[in-house]
């Protein structure tokens, strides 16, 4: 019997998109066409392949009115916001297609008299790509396009939450003429998908999820001595420094904070602000999130929608009464957001001060529109407590003084320091996390290196 996959829009509750999920004659199918066409792919050129993926971006940014509005009904984001992925996709893959030749050109060594020696990339061959459905489009593309430009051929399973997202990849894929079986997709179950990084035509599995979502992918690739990258949680801090300029700190981290509903990897989930100007920001930050609308996604009004589902909600809703148990204060009277209920995806913004180490609330990845603030009275109070997680994705300073800023960077365990910004990936720089925001590399010219393979070449010339 085939198992029918549901995606529920948290605009109104309604299925918004049915998909059968792969049977296993489909996935072994699609796994024999992702090596077979392999084959011929990684004898392409370099100038063959950035001319279809090239074409494949215009493909895409031409069908950008109706992708955003598949982003608005199927996880939420405001429609108003929704087609900026498309153009923060492109920007990126553009940049992963022109570093190409840079990344994968040969390393050519000094020489020796009657040697040649050099160093290679090559093609892993088949890339498992499982994408989340936050930010979709950006976080698959993260690893597609170097896959491919690589010469490797793709397999991507999305979020159940987001499926119509492979499909407008393949669309636009097939429309700029890649050979077929270079790209394709399945709407897997969870448990489809464990057993496919199992199998032995996966060459590399690049993940994008929980940290329970990357332990199973570790679990399932265990023993098979194939690279597995993993990008998952975090709890993103930024600190605000006395001589920081407030306005700039405040508008920042609270579109940091609050933007996608809060639903981003990367997104300022808890402040540390220095006591001179505690208050200011509180003050200011508070008058900014009350500016906020809430509402459904396709109301073009709408700057902050409902959250993915009712239990993410609830989740949220939990951290924040428990933190209130505990004595924090919350700054934001839901009432003025009537839209928010209980029993729904949505849920009205809110910043909490009076905060601690101790709440779930500053310790837990919240993935919600919630950021506690608390007061610090140094430097170094700020980078113990910003180091006090068990993530290390960003994390962002606000300071005039860039030598003092960067003193405390050099000292913050995170993959990406930002200073007087957040929430941005720059394609040119390596995104990458430690501790459980999880490992490996995607973007920039080093995001090609988990997804080729070094060969030598030690050649004795003849006499």
């Amino acid at each position: 019997m085939t198992k029918i996959q549901q995606t529920i829009s948290p605009i109104d509750g309604s299925v918004y998109v049915e998909r059968s999920l792969a049977s296993q004659s489909q996935i072994d199918q699609t796994v024999t066409q992702a090596v077979t066409a392999q084959l011929l792919w990684r004898n392409t050129s370099l100038p063959l392949r950035r001319t279809i993926c090239l074409a494949m971006l215009e493909a895409f940014n031409n069908n950008a009115a109706e992708i955003g509005e598949q982003l608005c009904w199927m996880m939420g984001r405001p429609i108003q916001y929704a087609k900026g992925e498309v153009a923060g996709m492109i920007e990126r893959a553009t940049y992963m297609v022109e570093v190409a030749e840079q990344a994968l050109a040969p390393v050519e060594l000094p020489p020796i008299e009657g040697f040649s020696r050099y160093i290679k990339r090559e093609a892993l061959g088949v890339a498992f790509v499982v994408a989340p459905w936050n930010y979709p489009y950006l976080t698959a593309i993260n690893a597609i396009i170097p896959a491919i430009m690589a010469g490797n051929s793709v397999i991507l399973k999305h979020s159940a939450q987001t499926p119509l997202c492979a499909e407008q990849l393949a669309k636009a894929f097939k429309a700029a003429g890649l050979p077929q079986g270079v790209f394709q997709y399945l709407h897997l179950s969870h448990q489809d998908t464990q057993a496919l990084i199992k199998q032995p035509a996966i060459d590399y599995v690049a993940f994008t999820g929980s940290v329970a979502g990357g332990t199973m992918v570790e679990q399932a690739a265990s023993g098979r001595f194939i690279g597995v990258g993993l990008e998952l949680g975090g709890k993103d801090p930024a600190y605000v420094r006395c001589d920081a300029d407030i306005d700039h700190a405040v508008a920042t981290c609270i579109d940091g904070a609050f933007f996608n509903s809060g639903q981003s990897c990367c997104g300022i989930e808890r402040i540390y602000v220095a006591s001179e100007v505690f208050d200011e920001f509180v003050t200011k930050a508070t008058a900014l999130i009350n500016t906020y609308q809430l509402g459904r996604s396709d109301d073009p009004l709408t700057t902050l929608g409902p959250m993915v589902k009712t239990s993410a909600a609830d989740f949220v809703r939990g951290q924040v009464s428990d933190a209130v148990a505990m004595g924090a204060i919350a700054h934001i009277d839901a009432a003025k957001f009537p839209l928010s209920q209980q029993g729904t995806p949505y849920l009205a913004p809110q910043l909490l001060t009076n905060v601690d180490h101790r709440m779930r609330l500053m310790t837990e990845e919240s993935f919600g529109p919630v950021v506690g603030v608390m007061k610090v009275d140094s430097d170094q109070q700020a980078i113990s407590l910003m180091n006090d997680s068990e993530f290390g994705l960003t994390a962002s300073v606000f300071s005039q003084d860039v030598d003092a800023a960067l003193a405390i960077g050099e000292q913050l365990a995170t993959g990406t320091f930002f200073l007087n910004r957040c929430d941005y990936l720059d394609p040119a720089l390596a995104w990458t996390g430690v501790k459980n925001s999880g490992r490996g590399c995607t973007l920039s010219s080093l995001g090609y290196e988990s997804l080729t393979r070094p060969k030598s070449f030690h050649l004795k010339m003849p006499s």
